[in-house]
């Protein structure tokens, strides 16, 4: 039997160790201090607390919130990035160097279609911009979280070997 915590100071108390547990799996990920990232998700946890009460599965609540305010901090990382120094400043790259990034970035993308099995799926997410979790990815292409991994590594082989023959016959 399942005793749900009743007043928040048990809530809290409760998930503090899973919460030091997974701040620490994904802070070297977000680029942020496991600190932070935990200080980030309690303010989370008490701003539900104040509008909606506690949620029915605090420990899924708790991981789903810790990846949610990691992916927060990396998109923050890059838009600060991309918005330091001057705006007219072009950071060195021009015209050329611009459509160059752009033709690399194509003949990936074609070279990732091209690859076998379930490949191009797996690595055009791994490529999207919603920089999705691992569960989220095995969700979409039906397969076990613990399979992405050797599957990722098997798809990283084969598009390695297709650009570096590529490469080598241009």
């Amino acid at each position: 039997m399942t005793h749900e915590p009743v007043t928040a100071y048990e809530l809290v108390v409760s998930l503090r160790p899973l919460l030091g547990a997974e701040t620490a799996a994904e802070a070297l990920g977000s680029g942020t201090e496991p600190a932070d990232l935990e200080q980030a998700v309690w303010l989370r946890l008490l701003e539900r607390l104040d509008t909606c009460g506690p949620p029915s599965d605090p420990p899924d609540w708790l991981r789903r919130a810790v990846r949610a305010e990691a992916r927060r901090t990396r998109r923050t990382a890059r838009r600060e990035a991309a918005l330091t120094g001057d705006p007219a400043d072009t950071g060195g790259r021009g015209p050329e160097r611009l459509a160059l990034a752009a033709a690399r970035r194509r003949a990936l993308r074609d070279a990732v279609r091209r690859l076998p099995g379930r490949c191009p799926e797996l690595m055009e997410a791994l490529l999207s911009p919603r920089d999705p979790t691992y569960r989220e990815i095995a969700g979409e292409l039906g397969i076990s979280q613990g399979a992405l991994g050797p599957e990722r590594s098997r798809c990283l082989g084969c598009l390695r070997r297709l650009l570096t023959q590529e490469v080598a016959a241009r």
